[in-house]
């Protein structure tokens, strides 16, 4: 799949603009605040149904307009797919693919699969669980609708268990409405993990060959979902409803849940080494690229075709080597690159897009 251009309307910096891409690698040139980071995200709002870079739609519409949209045309094996979101200051934000609304955001996952990788994507390994909890579930989401709508009724049965821990209720009330919140949390929560352990499997084994290929053989990278793990659904369902009563004195005293997948984490191993705590930058940058890398190859296994790689300015926190084994991976699907500077001998035969206060330019 590839996206053969992005009209922006009103869209952070811009006014009017159509952006052409090539099916393979194209190169987002030009100074910092200019717009280069937009186009990517126009492009990630399009696969996800939201921003990389904020939570509120309103600061994607330029700061003088009151409304603002972006049209994207993608090409792919089942046919072309027309994207099309507008947001306003006064209303919700509305969908249409292909030219049907959609109600739902999530209808709207599937469409185009995206891999989005920035600096900022080093919390995935550095930072904290939840930003690797967030890595698992965006890619699984792109995958599987029903993910994406189990993850949505988890987090309202956890916020309703969490209001009654916090509530004012005495504490043998508590006790005898929580095993109601218990048994549905652990109904859809043991979905959710088995989900991620079944991802972790298959992403695991291509991470540590992207891994490899990246430091030449002399590093090895271990996976592990860290959590409640079992074989079947009732297998963690029973064992999330144990967790569950055993922590059930430290939820009330705490105010909040303390079990469940969105407290789980992924364990990251290099040689022997938990990465996450002990690792240097340098290790650190390498996994995250290594995870990114592999998540390219877990779509194009699941899905039968590679998704769009988005690389926002990572091209500066890679030595030499590093960028260019980046780039012999990119060149075998459709790659956005931003930068503020390049190295025209390793960009050869490559689109470049220049970009000037939300504009192109020639």
């Amino acid at each position: 799949m590839f996206v053969e251009n992005l009209e922006l309307n009103n869209f952070r910096n811009y006014q009017t603009e159509k952006i052409k891409f090539s099916p393979n690698i194209n190169l987002i040139v030009g100074k910092n605040a200019q717009g280069k980071t937009s186009i990517l995200e126009a492009i990630y709002y399009s696969a996800i149904g939201r921003s990389a870079k904020t939570t509120k739609d309103s600061e994607l519409i330029n700061w003088s307009k009151d409304r603002a949209n972006f049209k994207l045309k993608l090409l792919k094996e089942s046919g072309t797919k027309e994207i099309e979101i507008n947001f306003s200051r006064s209303q919700k934000k509305s969908i249409r693919v292909n030219g049907v609304n959609l109600l739902k955001i999530g209808d709207l996952l599937g469409n185009i699969a995206v891999v989005f990788f920035s600096p900022d994507e080093l919390k995935l390994v550095k930072d904290a669980p939840q930003d690797r909890r967030k890595f698992l579930d965006t890619d699984i989401s792109q995958l599987s609708k029903n993910y994406f709508y189990l993850l949505t009724k988890y987090n309202k049965i956890l916020d309703q268990r969490n209001k009654l821990l916090k509530s004012f209720e005495d504490k043998k009330l508590i006790e005898q409405t929580l095993p109601i919140w218990d048994s549905q949390l652990a109904d859809v929560g043991s979905q959710i993990i088995l989900y991620r352990t079944n991802f972790l499997e298959k992403l695991k084994v291509i991470a540590n060959k992207a891994h490899s290929y990246i430091t030449s053989g002399e590093e090895n990278l271990e996976l592990e979902y860290a959590g409640i793990v079992g074989e079947t659904v009732e297998e963690i369902k029973q064992k999330l409803i144990e967790g569950l009563h055993q922590t059930r004195e430290k939820d009330i005293k705490l105010g909040y849940t303390n079990i469940g997948p969105h407290r789980d984490d992924i364990k990251l191993v290099v040689n022997s080494v938990d990465i996450r705590s002990f690792g240097s930058q340098g290790q650190q940058r390498t996994v995250a690229l290594s995870l990114k890398l592999a998540e390219l190859e877990i779509f194009k296994e699941e899905i039968g075709e590679y998704p769009v790689l988005l690389l926002d300015d990572v091209l500066s926190e890679l030595d030499q080597e590093r960028q260019r084994r980046l780039l012999a991976y990119a060149k075998n699907l459709q790659t956005l690159i931003t930068a503020t500077q390049y190295d025209p001998f390793m960009f050869q035969d490559v689109n470049i897009i220049k970009i000037e206060k939300g504009k192109v330019i020639d």
